[in-house]
């Protein structure tokens, strides 16, 4: 039986599993649904079309599912969809799409949010990720797998973040991060390879040094970028993390490349 503490406020509407636990003082909207074994702290606001996966922890004051801070927002019907098994902890936001956008802001599996960390309209963040205190996105950023954001990052609109890549503390991210990077600064620059965060998820050590042969070819001093780009892709054709790096770099995007500073 679903355990509502007797000062939150359910809307009958609602589609909570029997499994839930909501606590005091907590807002579930109408057009919320709540999975098996999802835990509300206290004080939180789940609103919108929001879904919440299952086995995930909200604590005090979060707020899920409010409208999109984007002045072009004209109370269309969008969505927020969380994946299950996250931790979200107190004082998080994460916003629902814009019918501009595509209309759902989308959260993977397994993260961990911290206080304060913000997820804006229309983003699409992956799974096993980790957002430190204050760590915020703007609209419309992509977020891979196992990415960790430092504290007080901040994200520039329509910026993309591969898999695996190192946001460090206070920085002001306005440029595309590659596959596996390290980014530090105001403005951040691509610091390196997030070598720490590969050891730990048990890359093999012939995956590491392939990536710190192409990093060496791809920001070489010598000939044009899409040179070295060519020849990154052409001498690492058996790399499957290189290439997932060629293949970032030469997919559509709206924000430059991060890189090294000069």
């Amino acid at each position: 039986m679903t355990r509502i503490h007797s000062t939150a406020i359910v809307d009958p509407k609602a589609q909570i599993d029997p499994t839930v636990e909501i606590g005091p003082f907590c807002l579930v909207g109408p057009g919320v649904t709540l999975g098996a074994g999802v835990k509300l702290l206290s004080h939180v606001v789940v609103e919108g079309r929001t879904e919440v996966g299952e086995d995930t922890v909200v604590g005090a004051f979060a707020s899920l599912g409010g409208a999109p801070q984007h002045l072009g927002y004209r109370g269309e019907e969008t969505s927020l969809i969380i994946g299950p098994r996250n931790s979200i902890r107190e004082h998080v936001t994460m916003n629902t799409g814009t019918q501009a956008g595509g209309g759902v802001t989308r959260v993977g599996s397994d993260g961990l949010f911290m206080v304060a960390s913000h997820v804006a309209h229309d983003c699409i963040v992956g799974d096993n990720v980790v957002f430190a205190n204050n760590a915020t996105l703007a609209g419309h950023v992509s977020v891979g797998d196992y990415v960790f954001m430092g504290g007080l990052c901040a994200v520039h609109q329509f910026s993309r973040i591969g898999r695996y890549a190192f946001i460090g503390g206070g920085a002001i991210l306005t440029r595309d991060v590659i596959p596996y990077g390290s980014v530090w600064g105001n403005h951040a620059h691509l610091e390196g390879l997030n070598l720490v965060g590969l050891k730990r998820r048990g890359f093999s050590r012939e995956a590491i040094n392939d990536l710190r042969s192409a990093w060496r070819l791809l920001f070489a001093p010598e000939g044009s970028f899409q040179e070295r780009l060519d020849d990154v892709a052409r001498v690492f054709t058996n790399s499957a993390e290189v290439s997932e790096i060629v293949e970032f770099i030469r997919a559509d995007a709206n924000r430059p490349l991060c890189q090294p500073s000069q």
